[in-house]
């Protein structure tokens, strides 16, 4: 049940040729690689320095927005609270 299966052998004639040639292949050399016409980056204290401000800044701002999501998740959630003890005490009041 847990041993592999294995297909069938290739069953179809193997091709042959009516002159016996004989082939020698060219060993395979790879292609050099492509040599890019691009400078190099190079950071300056500058540009190091604006890279760190815009960074520091990305990270303010979304830590911004998931505090006051959270934040407005919690005050729905008191609210809520609020108004089911709210109700609930009315509720219970009327039955007396």
């Amino acid at each position: 049940m847990f041993t592999p299966k294995y297909p069938p052998q290739d069953t179809a004639p193997i091709p042959t040729t009516s002159a016996p040639t004989t082939h020698n292949p060219m060993p395979y050399v790879p292609a050099p690689a492509p040599v890019s016409n691009r400078p190099a980056v190079q950071l300056t204290a500058g540009s190091t320095l604006a890279l760190v401000a815009g960074g520091s800044a990305a990270v303010l701002v979304v830590g911004t927005v998931l505090v006051s999501m959270l934040l407005a998740v919690a005050i729905t959630a008191a609210s809520v609270a609020v108004c089911a003890v709210t109700v609930r005490s009315i509720l219970k009041s009327d039955r007396r």
